[in-house]
């Protein structure tokens, strides 16, 4: 966002949530950094009814005031990837019913794309941002195998096609994310795993990863640099890795992503980093009790000279 954009952004949200239940909001200034932050109980569910004196947030180790702060779900920019290649014909029926099962779920002032990949010349967005439930159906069963694997394509493509849904306008704060579904490493990308992860850094989308393992694949495992990239994105966004054994359980995965992404909290802060030196920085936030965990993404560049 730009800081124009996020300080409209954050005195709409403000305005609309102030007398929402169980939220209480700040209003923030022009250099309002906006974080999503998801809360896991002892068992990793989402956990709900925090207020803002709960939380901690941190930039450099340096605490931050909080002057945003909404426990209701901001609308979401969804970019759902479907690995396409070859090596998922076995499974792909299985992975399109799950992900119809997630796009159903979507909240009625949600947006949501589809994207299949396989090889570099054939990564296609099969359906644009809409909230149309039923054309986004389509386009998830219109899917066929073929190819190789150009994952880091799909996720640089995906990435940045969410970050461009941020909102334009005051009259909405609109979250983005990345939720991916492959079985194997990237085998064809012109993008790299370094272009994908300064993507990633550089915007403030989330990144959920869905890793297809073969169970029947009895050779012991070595190093898999997608895998690594994947846990890295999600490290780096406040995403979250999962890892399937058996195409069976991608229902129920695809259920706890949209239960998190129904439980998130939006809390806002004005740097006390006066510097515009475009540097990275890097952001924490704990809870109070430290029992409970929370999530959200590493950090992000500062403002530049000019800017």
């Amino acid at each position: 966002m730009t800081r124009a954009a996020i300080a409209c952004a954050a005195l709409a949200l403000a305005s609309a949530a102030a007398g929402a239940a169980h939220a209480q909001v700040f209003r923030g200034g022009t250099d309002t950094v906006l974080l999503s932050v998801t809360v896991a109980d002892a068992k990793g569910r989402p956990l709900a009814g925090l207020g803002p004196d709960d939380f901690l947030v941190f930039e450099d180790k340096t605490p931050q005031t909080i002057s945003v702060f909404a426990s209701d779900p901001q609308p979401i920019a969804l970019s759902l990837l479907l690995d396409s290649s070859l090596s998922m014909e076995r499974t792909l029926t299985l992975a399109q019913e799950a992900a119809v099962g997630f796009v159903q779920r979507l909240g009625s002032d949600d947006v949501a794309q589809v994207i299949d990949f396989n090889s570099t010349s054939d990564t296609r967005i099969r359906q644009g941002f809409t909230g149309d439930r039923q054309a986004l159906e389509r386009a998830i069963r219109r899917i066929q195998p073929g190819g190789w694997t150009a994952l880091y394509d799909a996720l640089y493509i995906g990435i940045a096609e969410a970050h461009r849904q941020r909102p334009r306008l005051a009259e909405a704060v609109r979250r983005q994310a990345v939720v991916v579904l492959s079985d194997g490493e990237n085998t064809e990308s012109l993008k790299t795993s370094d272009d994908v992860l300064d993507s990633a850094k550089r915007s403030d989308v989330m990144v959920y990863a869905v890793a297809i393992r073969d169970k029947t694949n009895a050779k012991p495992r070595g190093y898999n640099e997608a895998e690594y990239v994947l846990r890295a994105l999600a490290q780096t966004t406040g995403g979250r890795v999962f890892v399937a054994d058996d195409p069976a359980q991608l229902p129920a995965i695809y259920n706890q992503i949209a239960d998190e992404l129904a439980h998130q909290y939006l809390i806002g802060y004005t740097s006390k980093n006066p510097k515009r030196d475009g540097g990275w920085r890097q952001v924490a936030v704990q809870l109070q009790p430290s029992s409970m965990a929370a999530r959200t993404r590493a950090g992000y560049f500062g403002p530049a000279k000019g800017r």
